[in-house]
């Protein structure tokens, strides 16, 4: 029998991308779509290349809406997950999309995000190394029934850096990633400030200085890995494609690291993982290699020179990013196939994009 869904915030992009990956889900049923300025309207109105729920009307995003269902995603802004998230019943499986309940210190939310810190859900990032033994976060994902889906610049840093960090092989005081995102993953705020005054073709630097908000995300993820506490410097780069993202993390290395030795250790960690991909010595990804699809590829370099990691990985924003992530933690948490409904996906194959 396939479970009943609802996603709220539909409208936007990444609930498009959620609606074009539950079509392709054979044990998923929705039901419920919600909106705000767009209740009424059919989801062939913004959707168009999801023709499996093109008659489907957005509802309003209340507690009766969203009541009843076995899955309800939440594509909203950050801070108005935690208000609905009070709706929904205790035995209801939820993924949050958004920040709400990333953070697990309140510290960090509040220097980062302000505002009441409505407190952690489990991380729904099944990769990621939490501990330098190896032990992943799917451990966590069995069963819960509140997951908080990672941001989808944290998941190219995270997963780029942890296995350098869970192996020793750098120091934990000089790591910095500069990550280019396309404009679907940047907001609209800093999309809106960029097209404003550039043609496209364009590349901006955008919330400079350390204060993007997936800072506090990244740090919480890799000190887990690395076990201790550690800093990273972030710059976010939004160019004018509409999907992707690479992120070139780079750390220095601690003596006697060899290039067989990042390797190996990247082979090592993501060795049984359908999702990530290590690419071999001397190649690197590009964001037009995952546009569509739930993988991060990644490709590593040591830069004799400067005697630093260069671990470069890709991903498409909203999928490994975001929607994809939330499906495969979905999986777990189900107690299904954790590809279920992600192998072979692709933009061609409900349309042309979501």
């Amino acid at each position: 029998m396939a479970f009943s869904v609802a996603v709220a915030g539909a409208s936007g992009n990444v609930g498009g991308e959620l609606l074009r990956l539950i079509a392709n889900h054979p044990d998923l049923e929705l039901k419920t779509v919600t909106a705000s300025s767009m209740v009424g309207h059919k989801v062939s109105s913004l959707h168009s290349s999801i023709p499996k729920y093109a008659d489907l009307v957005f509802a309003p995003n209340t507690a009766e809406s969203l009541s009843g269902h076995d899955i309800v995603f939440l594509a909203l802004p950050h801070s108005k997950s935690a208000e609905v998230a009070e709706w929904l019943a205790s035995d209801t499986l939820v993924l949050d999309c958004g920040a709400d309940f990333r953070l697990e210190s309140e510290s960090d939310w509040q220097k980062f995000y302000g505002g009441d810190h409505a407190g952690s859900w489990t991380y729904g990032m099944p990769e990621l190394v939490i501990d330098p033994s190896g032990t992943k976060q799917r451990t966590l994902l069995s069963s819960t029934k509140r997951i908080a889906v990672p941001g989808c610049n944290v998941t190219a840093i995270s997963l780029g850096l942890a296995p350098a960090l869970a192996s020793g092989l750098v120091e934990l005081d000089d790591i910095v990633s500069v990550l280019t995102v396309g404009t679907s993953g940047a907001g609209r705020g800093a999309t809106e400030n960029l097209f404003a005054v550039e043609p496209t073709g364009s590349a901006n630097a955008y919330q400079v200085g350390g204060i993007h908000r997936h800072t506090p995300e990244i740090e919480q993820n890799l000190s887990k890995s690395a076990g201790a506490q550690i800093q990273v410097s972030f710059t976010p780069v939004l160019a004018s494609l509409e999907r992707g993202i690479l992120a070139v993390n780079t750390a220095k290395l601690k003596a006697g690291v060899t290039l067989k030795d990042l390797q190996s250790a990247y082979a090592t960690h993501y060795a049984n993982e359908s999702f990530v991909k290590v690419l071999p010595e001397g190649q690197f990804p590009s964001t037009a290699d995952t546009i569509g699809q739930n993988f991060a590829i990644t490709g590593i370099a040591l830069d004799e020179h400067a005697n630093r990691l260069i671990a470069v990985c890709a991903i498409d924003n909203l999928v490994k990013g975001t929607g994809g992530a939330a499906i495969q933690s979905m999986n777990i948490a189900l107690g299904l196939a954790e590809n279920t409904g992600l192998d072979g996906i692709s933009l061609s194959k409900n349309g042309a994009k979501s």
